[in-house]
């Protein structure tokens, strides 16, 4: 009954799930569909939420998706990939994403029907990651041409239509210095320790051998060579010659542990196992890595030499009813409504003046005379006329205007306490139920932190010895006031949330800017817009106390300027009290918090006017607003 329910959508994911523990050989793998971006983790896979239209295209989407994972699941080994993976960043990134092409790659030539949910993946990906014509080769990831020339000598498959020009830039470089190599892989795509072995020498030839570290071959070699040393007839009629070598190389041992020490701020022998950083941890278990790494413009950025976690142990995403009872949801919301009853007739006019806006750029055309639909009243003439005429139905096009999501991203610091945060609140409660009045999916996010001055972070950190550099040293709260599909109505009641005493501490932005991004990443919409509204630079008194007083906001600045210049995602902010404009290309700021609903309405009516929607199918005859 409960599959029935679900209709045909229900019965496409228990389908795929089936399909995916098959060919995985798990059958314990346990699979999930939501909105987040697509992960693999261990044996939990994370796909995107499926519509009820079952449109084909997403349908080959997710398949491709579904696949990628339960290739990766058959025909990759972890402990292989481990003892080869490169030490070097860049290298790395080479070798996982060669290694991923590999496991799609064996799919792809068994299974025609594999092959072509893999390349639909591939396209809608590229599709979404370049958002204009790479220019230069700085804007061109070389791991990711690298991997679709593995893909294209694997199984003569050209690269994805939207990454054609990222290829061509790198192909006669990459041709040049190792196309000896590139060619032989076949022979050894079935073979993960030969094929790593193969990949190495393409980063090798690539000029970043010096990111390679130690040859794990050799080492075993050696280990196997000092293992045979003491059952050697000459080694034994030497005693002398042994103990002197034995001297030297404990020698040489104890200077280079010395110079390893000095170069240290800190000593590792002091530490266990289980109070290294969650984040060096991450670097020696790659399950829960996504299989086509990086697939974020900046995937692996809070992980950089310059930004670091040291803990996402306490992190928190948690839905706004999980965080209180339903009863205390309602008397929030009830003391929300009455602190702004003057404020929400504003704020609804100027939404209501949004919607106009909006709708006036959707231009309505219809298909006439089918067989089911909408009743056509307009003809209901030639029925009176002939009654035996059948009656004439129409369908309202589809329009462009409509596959648009919105998240409006909240700051819930300290700072936003009182006036500013129930404004916020209200603004975003209005203007998701004038946006989904217009077709236009909404998502209301919320950040801050679960504890003051660090929380069980900071604990850990300090029985670890205050280790230096720790990094971002606080539990991060990400709150989710309201997703993209549910409806305003069920969501209504988790604003009041806001108003909670306490839930309010401190502001990590540069991590929630990329939480909601990858969020909207997984969206299936073409357009994706983030809306931040802010009061003030990223503070964590914790963080900035044990590092460098511009660490959050150098961080914050590096991922806006990633998302603005290489992520499809439309990026404004609004900073209440507060100048945004310096680190937003496309912002504004306002004084008074009561100017919010104002500027939210207009930014937002700007955003839609700079690139008008096109009819998908034909143009109205008579449109009411010429489109720029």
């Amino acid at each position: 009954m409960a599959q029935d329910r679900e209709g045909p959508a229900g019965e496409f994911r228990n389908v795929l799930t089936l399909a995916m523990k098959t060919i995985a050989g798990e059958p314990e793998l346990s699979v999930s569909f939501g909105a987040e971006a697509p992960s693999l983790q261990g044996k939990k896979a994370k796909l995107p939420q499926i519509s009820t239209e079952l449109d084909r295209q997403e349908v080959a989407i997710t398949r491709g998706i579904a696949d990628s994972f339960a290739m990766r699941l058959a025909n990759h080994d972890d402990g292989v990939h481990n003892r080869y993976r490169p030490e070097g960043k860049n290298a790395r990134a080479m070798f996982e994403a060669v290694e991923q092409a590999r496991v799609e790659c064996i799919g792809a030539r068994a299974m025609p029907g594999m092959a072509q949910n893999l390349t639909a993946m591939l396209q809608d990906r590229y599709h979404k990651k370049m958002a204009g014509r790479p220019a230069t080769k700085k804007d061109a990831p070389l791991e990711e041409a690298v991997a679709l020339l593995v893909r294209e000598r694997l199984t003569g498959a050209p690269p994805p239509d939207d990454a054609k020009a990222l290829v061509e830039l790198w192909r006669p470089w990459v041709e040049e210095k190792a196309a000896g190599h590139l060619d032989h892989l076949t022979d050894a795509m079935t073979d993960q320790a030969a094929f790593a072995r193969m990949s190495r020498d393409i980063i090798a030839a690539l000029d970043m051998a010096d990111e390679l570290g130690e040859d794990p071959d050799e080492s075993d070699d050696s280990d196997e060579n000092e293992e045979a040393e003491p059952d050697s007839g000459d080694q034994q009629e030497t005693p002398e010659g042994e103990e002197q070598e034995s001297q030297q190389s404990a020698a040489e041992e104890l200077q280079d542990a010395e110079g390893e020490t000095d170069a240290s701020e800190m000593d590792a022998q002091q530490l266990d196992v289980d109070d290294m950083p969650d984040d060096m941890d991450s670097e020696e278990s790659p399950d829960g890595e996504e299989p086509w790494r990086p697939q974020l413009p900046f995937s692996s950025l809070s992980n950089e030499d310059f930004y670091r976690v040291y803990t996402n142990q306490f992190d928190e995403e948690i839905a706004a009813e999980d965080l209180c009872d339903s009863e205390e949801l309602s008397r929030l919301r009830n003391y929300l409504d009455k602190q702004l009853s003057n404020l929400q007739g504003v704020v609804a006019r100027l939404a209501n003046r949004l919607q106009r806006r909006l709708m006036a750029q959707q231009n309505r055309s219809w298909d006439f005379d089918l067989e089911e639909g909408l009743l056509d009243a307009s003809r209901l003439t030639r029925v009176v006329i002939d009654p035996l005429h059948a009656l004439s139905f129409k369908v309202e096009q589809d329009m462009q205007f409509r596959d648009t999501v919105v998240t409006l991203l909240l700051d819930n610091s300290g700072s936003m306490r009182g006036r500013p945060i129930t404004v916020a609140a209200t603004c975003a409660d209005i203007l998701a139920r004038t946006l989904e009045r217009c077709g236009v999916k909404v998502e209301i996010l919320g950040f801050t932190t679960r504890a003051w001055k660090g929380g069980q972070s900071r604990e850990k950190w300090l029985a670890a010895g205050k280790p230096g550099n720790p990094g971002r040293l606080n539990d991060l709260r990400h709150i989710i006031y309201k997703s993209a599909d549910t409806p305003w109505r069920r969501a209504r009641r988790n604003l009041g949330l806001m108003m909670r005493e306490g839930l309010l501490k401190e502001n990590i932005d540069g991590e929630a800017l990329i939480w909601a991004h990858n969020r909207l990443l997984g969206r299936t919409e073409q357009r994706r817009i983030l809306m931040v509204i802010s009061d003030g630079a990223p503070v964590d008194d914790s963080t900035l106390s044990v590092n460098s007083g511009n660490y959050l906001e150098k961080h914050l600045r590096q991922i806006i300027t990633d998302i603005e210049n290489r992520s499809p995602v439309e990026l404004i902010a609004i900073g209440i009290g507060h100048d945004v404009t310096r680190y937003y290309k496309r912002a504004v700021t306002i004084v008074d918090a009561e100017e919010l609903g104002g500027a939210m309405t207009e930014k937002l009516a700007e955003l839609f006017e700079e690139r008008a929607p096109k009819q998908v199918k034909r143009e109205p005859a008579k449109p009411r607003r010429r489109l720029n």
